[in-house]
């Protein structure tokens, strides 16, 4: 199947929001209750600028548009103020903020012609809303082996074909393979333990354990439900920077890995995300996302249920790749888990009991 997604940004996108006016009366058409819209109001109002050139200032002007970036409530507005773009879009569109991807099948000239239409839509809603789309960073992405790379236009300019492109901080590719995302999250996290090894002359598990949880696992576990290494030797590079780390701890440098692990009170990075990937599927089944869960994951029919009445069904796929994906590789242990965990009636009551099984793992 091809699919075609195409990136979309908005041009200066938190400095030419609507007018203040305008943006508070969509609120209240949207049903936004008084109070907090009177505390969105006083907070737009009343904001000074000026600016200077050539060492001469201006004068002090109010603030009527734009949101202050960096602020909490700054993409909350944004998100309402764009709620009704792309409506009758016959696409799938995902917002976020000033991040905006329209994608869908591209196996005819049918579904270029209805994804051509969607475009055509949401250039007509930002000329009469006065969000200009920035075409030159505008890209679209062709998805599938058998992919035609039909020509996307925004307007009456050609987008650009890219074959790599990065979403929210992670680095996703044609190939789907997820290489490059893992090499640039093992190039920051080395980063980050280089910096600890330089700059802190203590080699106490007190003061390096806590540095190594704070600045440099994260940039090893972001997002990584998403992009979760594909390949044996992905997988090797990742958990390369947490021996690294835990090496550099006094008295841990001649212990093997698993040893070291388990004196720090750590695990490996596999059972970090094989529990990850378990928390995220309790909470498609089970918990705050059961609605998506019901598109992504169907419950098994064919299987015997006694022990988990939340199995699931294992679908079919052609491609070794898709393997990979969240909503293939973790129901094989979602399987496993017992009734107990899996029936738990709260998060935090699913990862005590999901801890307590995977507690003889590394």
């Amino acid at each position: 199947m091809a699919v075609n997604l195409i990136y979309l940004d908005f041009s200066k996108a938190f400095d030419t929001v609507i007018p203040h006016g305008e943006l508070l009366a969509q609120l209240e058409k949207m049903g936004i209750n008084m109070k907090i819209e009177m505390c969105i109001r006083n907070w737009l109002k009343g904001r000074l600028q000026r600016v200077i050139l050539k060492g001469e200032l201006s004068g002090w002007r109010e603030v009527t548009s734009g949101l202050p970036q960096g602020s909490v409530l700054g993409p909350i507005l944004f998100n309402l103020f764009i709620t009704d773009l792309g409506t009758k879009s016959g696409s799938v569109l995902i917002k976020f903020v000033d991040d905006t991807k329209l994608g869908g099948i591209a196996n005819t000239e049918r579904d270029q012609d209805i994804k051509l239409e969607d475009l055509d839509d949401l250039v007509n809603w930002s000329n009469s809303n006065r969000m200009k789309f920035n075409s030159e960073k505008c890209k679209v992405m062709h998805l599938g082996m058998n992919n035609k790379n039909f020509c996307c236009k925004l307007g009456t300019h050609h987008l650009e074909v890219t074959e790599e492109e990065k979403d929210l901080g992670v680095l996703f590719d044609h190939r789907k393979t997820m290489s490059c995302q893992c090499d640039i999250a093992v190039k920051k996290a080395n980063a980050a333990l280089g910096c600890n090894r330089q700059g802190i002359s203590s080699r106490d598990k007190e003061v390096l354990v806590p540095l190594y949880k704070a600045l440099v696992k994260p940039h090893l576990e972001y997002c990584v439900q998403f992009w979760c290494p594909m390949f044996k030797k992905d997988e090797f590079k990742l958990e390369q920077v947490q021996k690294r780390a835990t090496r550099m701890i006094r008295g841990m440098e001649n212990l093997s890995y698993e040893r070291r692990l388990k004196e720090l009170g750590l695990f490996s990075l596999t059972k970090r995300r094989l529990r990850g990937d378990m928390i995220v599927l309790y909470k498609y089944i089970r918990g705050i996302n059961t609605r998506e869960g019901e598109e992504l994951f169907k419950l098994s029919t064919n299987v015997d249920t006694r022990t988990n009445r939340y199995k699931l069904a294992i679908g079919k796929f052609r491609l070794e790749i898709i393997r990979r994906f969240l909503t293939i590789r973790g129901v094989k242990f979602w399987n496993s888990l017992p009734r107990g965990a899996v029936e738990a009636k709260d998060i935090s009551g699913f990862k005590t009991k999901l801890d307590k099984f995977m507690e003889g793992m590394v």
